[in-house]
């Protein structure tokens, strides 16, 4: 069965917008509440130095090349390190990390962000958090810059799965366990 819409309406049906009202920054924060998603930390290393942050702005692009975009504001103090090291790892954070994406999304000092867990590395020497959901390991190949954020896209070279752990997300402004807690 083949559908066809009908691109032509009669003059009557189509509404007049008057003034075009522009969504309020705190209207958009609060509905972008309402949209669940994965936690994941971030990670670089390079000659930009070591950096981490959480990130929740994280989806895949395309399997061909295998690309994940993350989005990363321009203001944030890690982001000339990134840009710099022009590689990074998509690190999905487990339901035991709550603490972990509490100490790389606030002001704690990089280097206790990092002595907080077990790292190690794969193709592009980004940290790997050893116990992470999965880990993509990636060149950031393109970056396009919207509003007050660069999008990173990002070509995973390697990857690593944990299949014995159970996802983290964040809604509503709180992190909420898929399944089952393990521990770490």
């Amino acid at each position: 069965m083949q559908t066809t819409l009908n691109a032509t309406l009669p003059a009557t049906d189509v509404p007049v917008v008057e003034k075009q009202v522009a969504v309020e920054k705190q209207e958009y924060r609060d509905a972008m509440a309402h949209l669940g998603s994965a936690v994941n930390i971030i990670t670089t290393d390079g000659p930009g130095g070591r950096a981490g942050f959480t990130a929740s702005a994280v989806c895949s692009v395309t399997d061909t090349p295998p690309t994940l975009l993350v989005c990363l504001n321009r203001s944030a103090s890690v982001h000339a390190a990134f840009t710099q090291n022009q590689v990074l790892c998509v690190n999905t954070l487990a339901d035991c990390h709550e603490s972990l994406s509490n100490l790389f999304g606030g002001k704690t000092p990089m280097e206790q962000r990092f002595e907080a867990a077990e790292w190690a590395r794969l193709a592009t020497g980004s940290p790997i958090l050893t116990n992470a959901l999965v880990s993509f390991d990636c060149k950031i190949t393109q970056i396009t810059s919207v509003g007050t954020h660069d999008i990173l896209f990002c070509e995973a070279v390697a990857l690593q799965r944990n299949d014995d752990r159970h996802g983290l997300v964040y809604f509503e402004r709180r992190y909420h366990p898929l399944m089952r807690q393990t521990a770490c």
